[in-house]
């Protein structure tokens, strides 16, 4: 160690107090987190790229300072999936500040796991109270059945108004207008659960009328049109 002049012509003064880092909540108990192994938690985080053109949901589960899950999601940009499945390679293994200084390919993933890592360093993770943290594979439970992401997605103009493109439940094949042609309900498919049965022998008209549904008064509509085509 290398001290100025000035510091070695100092005298000595005792230190005082020294309570240690502040404790933070994670999985059930108060951690004083010294060092990257007393770091655990799951959490999620939303990161984006500098032209904002597109976004990443990160989820990671953390066990001892290491990255033992992650989930990677990314919306608006073609280029991201790519970058999220060399991600999802990187990310697995490292510790969390291992992960904090790795090129993860995109913008967007690159400030999710900033994101991530301020959240869970602070205590601030979803699994904070939970004891004992959630098993590796939690982070799964993310997509429910059919392992997909859930989206939305929505587009409209003022000379033709809105057209609902995909909900939560999945792909909107139809949707339902009153009288005034105002938006009263959709008819769904569930492109998970479709491609699941499908993969099982089911045939894919089956399938797909099997996979579909509807919500709110879509049997009460006046008109029904394709929101791509009409």
């Amino acid at each position: 160690m290398e001290y100025s002049s000035e510091i070695k012509e100092m005298c000595k003064v005792a230190k005082g107090t020294d309570h240690g880092p502040s404790p933070i909540p994670q999985e059930g108990r108060w951690t004083q987190a010294k060092q990257i192994g007393d770091i655990n938690g799951l959490t999620h985080g939303v990161g984006w790229c500098a032209p904002q053109q597109g976004a990443c949901k990160l989820t990671l589960n953390v066990k001892d300072g290491i990255i033992e899950e992650a989930l990677v999601e990314t919306i608006g940009c073609t280029g991201m999936t790519h970058s999220a499945a060399m991600a999802s390679e990187i990310l697995i293994g490292k510790t969390i500040l291992e992960a904090l200084n790795t090129d993860l390919v995109c913008d967007a993933i690159n400030v999710a796991m900033r994101e991530l890592f301020l959240q869970i360093v602070y205590g601030r993770s979803q699994s904070a109270f939970s004891e004992g943290g959630l098993p590796i594979g939690a982070g799964l439970e993310d997509l429910g059945k059919g392992l997909r992401s859930v989206c939305g997605t929505m587009y409209g103009t003022k000379v033709k108004g809105p057209r609902y493109l995909e909900m939560a439940e999945g792909y909107v094949q139809k949707i339902a207008l009153d009288a005034n042609d105002e938006i009263i309900g959709y008819k769904f498919t569930n492109l998970g659960r479709m491609m699941d049965a499908i993969k099982k022998g089911v045939d894919a008209n089956k399938a797909l009328e099997d996979a579909s549904g509807t919500y709110g008064r879509f049997n009460d509509a006046v008109k029904v049109i394709d929101p791509r085509h009409e």
